[in-house]
């Protein structure tokens, strides 16, 4: 019994000290990852502004009603989790900004997709503007998730999307 109330002890001062740390860590952060395409940027654009039937970390989505006369859609990712997105920016095919606008999760912000014409191709440039709400999950992105994960993620998606690796895309 006395090993039980340790161990609960311990439990409870680790919790305690992650959501102080993550507490103390500010709410936005911003990531940036980039990658060459041997796609014209109307290709990439045709692909990042449709269906996410490609994305492996997505199971479905569904086109949703306008929203101030902006594009939106609910994705489900593999863990059951949906997400509401929107866009708030469209420039085809070179700029593309979209956020997510579900205001009761505990995340939020924006991506912003910039597609930059190259004489073989694209670069393909994603920018999250993000904010933590809980200082749990703060602490979670910031030391043992990293805040670009999902970016790196996307984009090695799209490349497996056009047969390409990202070392030679």
């Amino acid at each position: 019994m006395k090993w039980l109330l340790i161990a609960v002890g311990i439990l409870i001062v680790v919790v305690a000290a992650v959501a102080i740390v993550g507490a103390m860590l500010p709410k936005n952060h911003l990531a940036s990852r980039s990658s060459h395409f041997r796609q014209p940027p109307q290709a990439i654009w045709d692909v990042i502004t449709g269906p996410p039937d490609w994305r492996q970390d997505i199971r479905s989505s569904e086109k949703l009603a306008p929203r101030d006369g902006h594009r939106s859609w609910k994705e489900i990712d593999k863990h059951g989790q949906a997400i509401t997105y929107e866009t708030i920016e469209e420039t085809p095919p070179y700029r593309l900004v979209t956020k997510i606008a579900d205001p009761k999760l505990p995340f939020g912000g924006t991506w912003t997709f910039e597609i930059e014409p190259e004489p073989a191709g694209c670069q393909v440039a994603i920018t999250e503007a993000g904010e933590i709400y809980n200082p749990i999950f703060r602490f979670m992105a910031r030391f043992v998730f990293g805040y670009s994960g999902g970016l790196e993620t996307y984009l090695k998606g799209l490349h497996t999307k056009f047969g390409e690796t990202a070392a030679g895309g």
